[in-house]
């Protein structure tokens, strides 16, 4: 069986260095170590309905993805660049799924469990979002699916949901691995967390110059020792350890030159990326074909799937 890998991310604001370093930059080695393989990376807006419903947001946002991929790395003549949107199936098969899954199994889901602490009132999008995600990945017959550690368990989600519709219909799914990468896994954040959007701290991809020294100079610093941890994390990020090491004895206790020295490598790290972006940016039209195209793609491999799919389930009549 061909392999088949497939990411994605939801447009919801602007990509931090935490998510490249902790799945978007595999996607590009990926394109290089496994030419091969069929690559997938779905811009996941469907999702993005539970937390974006503002009509100009939501299609500036979805641009904004895409050349946010392009810019990276990511070449549309190896790889497929998609929106969820553009395949009826995504949202056809997740209500299959939803018909063998019960509320128990939706209810152990960290994002449910994150809402519930927080005494949100929990949409049924959040609730029933690990069955849309199954159907995202099993669609296209992924076996690969590079993550962040902390996503794990969607796949482990796709990999049950796979497991009881071979059982109940037939062999129809394989079931995907995670690929993660252990050393950035988790990239801290400003302030000591995982670097995440809903915590403030994080440092934007294709930050200016100035952003980046505000967000590096917020980075909070424990006292008590000559190495800054959380500015030390993220600095082995953009340095080998050898000179990081060298770097770090050099200013130890010199916690003002080891920020000065972090923004210097993160700026030396995004001015070209943010340059290609720039260049990109100009021209929509052609961005737009390529999302068209990419779309046009992955839908004639969902639709073979869902044929499938309603084989087995009995619908198919003729």
């Amino acid at each position: 069986m061909k392999k088949v890998l497939l990411s994605g991310v939801k447009p919801t604001g602007r990509p931090h260095i935490g998510n490249y370093f902790g799945a978007m930059k595999q996607w590009v080695e990926l394109q290089v170590s496994q030419p091969a393989t069929d690559k997938f990376f779905m811009i996941a807006d469907y999702h993005a309905l539970n937390f974006i419903q503002n009509h100009e947001e939501m299609k500036q946002n979805i641009l904004d993805v895409v050349l946010d991929y392009l810019a990276i790395g990511i070449d549309p003549t190896q790889s497929t660049i998609f929106k969820q949107s553009d395949v009826s199936a995504h949202p056809e098969l997740a209500w299959i799924f939803d018909t063998i899954t019960t509320m128990p199994y939706l209810m152990r889901a960290h994002a449910f469990k994150d809402a519930e602490a927080k005494s949100k009132e929990i949409g049924v999008g959040t609730f029933n979002y690990p069955m849309l995600m199954a159907a995202d990945i099993l669609l296209y017959d992924a076996t690969t699916v590079p993550v962040g550690q902390d996503q794990k368990q969607h796949i482990e989600y796709a990999r049950d949901t796979a497991e009881k519709f071979n059982r109940i219909f037939g062999d129809t799914f394989i079931l995907p691995e995670p690929l993660i990468m252990k050393e950035v896994a988790v990239v801290p954040g400003t302030d000591g967390q995982k670097m995440s959007k809903s915590y403030g701290n994080t440092i934007p991809l294709f930050a200016t110059d100035e952003e980046i020294k505000k967000a590096v100079m917020s980075i909070v610093t424990d006292s008590s020792g000559g190495i800054p941890k959380n500015v030390y994390e993220i600095h082995k990020l953009f340095r080998s350890q050898l000179e990081l090491d060298r770097l770090y004895t050099e200013k130890a206790g010199k916690y003002k030159d080891l920020k000065e020295a972090l923004i210097a490598d993160i700026s030396a790290f995004i001015k070209p990326l943010r340059e290609k972006r720039e260049q990109l940016a100009k021209d929509k039209e052609s961005v737009l074909a390529i999302l068209k195209a990419g779309g046009e793609k992955a839908r004639v491999k969902a639709n073979a799937k869902m044929e499938v799919v309603r084989e087995k389930i009995g619908v198919k009549l003729y």
